[in-house]
């Protein structure tokens, strides 16, 4: 059954009338999203060193956001952390407070970054972005206190694409090899017939009508290089680093993400596939809306932690 704060969040959302996504300003639906997101986690830990900084982009400098946990020695191991948001909206505040609790439990670092979003910034921008971040991390880890042994990449939806997209695409990179991937309720691939995207396609709130305006804004339909953002195409996918795939219950992207877990445990990859039968996609940025979500992200952070270890 869904989780009863999610139940009643959802009803109260289902009252409020709201034109269709399509006839709303980006920058609205960016803003719209920042309030329901930032700040409703009254409990996130705040004794955290917690810093702004800047990245290597494939365009030029990003904003990004490092975490480091009380007591962290020197150096350590790191996760690079692309936030969800359909590659159009959500920013390092929408998952600030979610990543201050990842990084407090798993006594991991954390670099957050803030790639650029469609519609200004269409595919492949957030995954060229996303690869120049990572190599970054991995050329500037005595800075930032990365064990350039223990770097991991991680990230949510959008997030959890360009993470699988990114160790993809480092998979033969000698110098910078990716100890772990983090995909959180991952997009594997940008249009998709599973019977989780049909049977959850309302009122979930990650809708078919959401995805189709994220789509149209990203605009990689058509791109000559569309595959390079849909890992559920790659044919081989042996030799990535390990990964930790977690799905919602009552979450559209459910089934590409256990069917790609499948996929990379049959190609030999150590690769773990949990389920939170009770939550709603992007719930690890709603602890303040259900207190069940808290144990889940702990028990994420312990996993992390352990591959990192």
């Amino acid at each position: 059954m869904l989780d009863q704060h999610f139940r009643a969040m959802l009803d109260a959302l289902a009252a409020v009338e709201t034109p269709p996504v399509a006839l709303v300003p980006v920058e609205m639906v960016r803003a719209g999203y920042r309030m329901q997101r930032v700040g409703i986690d009254a409990g996130a830990p705040r004794d955290l060193d917690v810093r702004d900084l800047q990245v290597a982009g494939a365009a030029g400098p990003l904003k990004a956001r490092l975490y480091t946990p009380k007591g962290a020695a020197a150096v350590g191991p790191g996760i690079v952390y692309f936030h969800g948001g359909g590659f159009v909206i959500g920013d390092l505040d929408t998952h600030d407070d979610f990543l201050r609790r990842l990084s407090a439990a798993s006594g991991v670092r954390v670099l957050s970054v803030d790639y650029r979003l469609a519609p200004e910034h269409p595919f492949p921008a957030a995954h060229d972005d996303g690869l120049a971040a990572v190599r970054w991390a991995f050329d500037h880890a005595a800075e930032i206190g990365f064990d350039p042994a223990r770097i991991a990449v991680g990230g949510d939806s959008a997030g959890g694409n360009l993470s699988a997209c990114i160790s993809l695409e480092m998979r033969d990179d000698p110098g910078r090899r990716l100890a772990f991937q983090l995909l959180l309720y991952p997009a594997t691939a940008m249009d998709q017939n599973t019977p989780s995207r049909a049977a959850l396609a309302t009122g979930y709130v990650l809708t078919a009508e959401v995805m189709k305006w994220f789509g149209d804004n990203f605009a990689v339909a058509g791109h000559p290089d569309a595959r390079r953002a849909e890992p559920a195409h790659v044919a081989d996918l042996s030799g990535l680093p390990a990964a930790l795939v977690v799905t919602a219950g009552f979450d559209p992207l459910k089934d590409e993400g256990r069917i790609y877990a499948e996929r990379l445990a049959k190609a030999g990859v150590a690769a773990d596939h949990v389920e939170h039968p009770a939550f709603v996609h992007d719930f690890y940025i709603m602890a303040g809306v259900a207190p069940a979500v808290i144990p889940a992200i702990e028990d994420t952070a312990a996993r992390l932690k352990r591959a990192l270890a």
